[in-house]
């Protein structure tokens, strides 16, 4: 249970890196052809990895994927890097709708709680979503493919080995990317570009994705998606170091809900995992 709590922190602060990071280099860059070049490199290395896996459920993925980075990178390059993640991260409150309808999976009244305390702290960060520009609109568009991306990735690693749905879905993206690209005809890159590109394709793709199709299974869709919830703190934590962006104090008191609502769902998690191991001792014992 830690281990997967831990594991998807982890992926969190990387996902959560990668806000500043991009910011920087996308100036002067095409966002389709940046993301060509990033799943280009995650495709070559997890094919040479772990094989060319599954094609049946990793095609699927990658065109959920594909859209959700596409309109992220678009976005980005038209808002500002705190608040393309904190919008970003209002996946979370699309989880739990993919979550009953494909997985059947019903949110307890404490995780409901949990949810509208996260949805108030995005709320307060996001500046109350006033002023909504065309990067902000992108960008919600793409947190609504990120919450299904959530949902298919925990279905589909309790069919196939997780290994198996990274080469397919990178692939995807990378063909998606590219043919956009030739179709704007927008080929705009540069060095820094690159080494962002390789960071991104090796840490918040390959690594990431992979913790994230291990660990998410084990911690279930609502809570995960609670845990990522860290994302955009992290995210604008790095975005104040990096470029000097800053939070109000109502931006502020917002993370902290956020981040309560992470401790409260994780404690719940723990508290049914414990009662289930109770409960299975003791009816070991009862047969004994």
């Amino acid at each position: 249970m830690l281990k997967a709590l831990f594991s998807l922190l982890f992926v969190t602060f990387i996902w959560g890196a990668t806000f500043p990071l991009q910011k920087i280099a996308l100036v002067g860059v095409s966002p389709t052809f940046y993301i060509a070049i990033r799943f280009t490199v995650a495709a070559v290395l997890s094919y040479f990895l772990f094989g060319k896996g599954n094609f049946r459920y990793g095609v699927i993925l990658g065109v959920v994927l594909g859209v959700a980075y596409i309109t992220q990178t678009w976005g980005l390059t038209l808002t500002t890097s705190t608040k393309s993640g904190f919008i970003t991260s209002l996946y979370i409150v699309f989880v739990p709708i993919f979550a009953y309808f494909i997985e059947k999976e019903v949110p307890t009244p404490f995780q409901i709680v949990s949810f509208l305390g996260g949805a108030l702290g995005l709320y307060m960060i996001s500046g109350r979503i006033e002023g909504l520009n065309l990067g902000d609109l992108l960008t919600i568009f793409c947190a609504i493919s990120f919450a299904l991306h959530v949902v298919l990735i925990t279905r589909f690693s309790k069919r196939v080995d997780e290994k198996d749905l990274l080469f397919p879905q990178f692939l995807v993206v990378t063909i998606f990317s590219l043919i956009l690209s030739l179709f704007f005809k927008d080929w705009r890159f540069n060095f820094p570009a690159f080494g962002s590109a390789l960071f991104t394709a090796v840490f918040a793709t390959i690594l990431a994705i992979y913790l994230q199709a291990k660990y998410q299974k084990v911690l279930g869709n609502n809570i995960s998606a609670l845990v990522f919830l860290g994302e955009p703190v992290f995210g604008a934590s790095l975005s104040y170091l990096v470029l000097g962006e800053t939070l109000s104090s109502e931006q502020m008191i917002g993370s902290l809900f956020l981040l309560a609502s992470i401790l409260l769902s994780s404690l719940e998690r723990a508290k049914i995992v414990r009662s289930t191991n109770q409960k299975g001792r003791g009816e070991h014992e009862g047969a004994l």
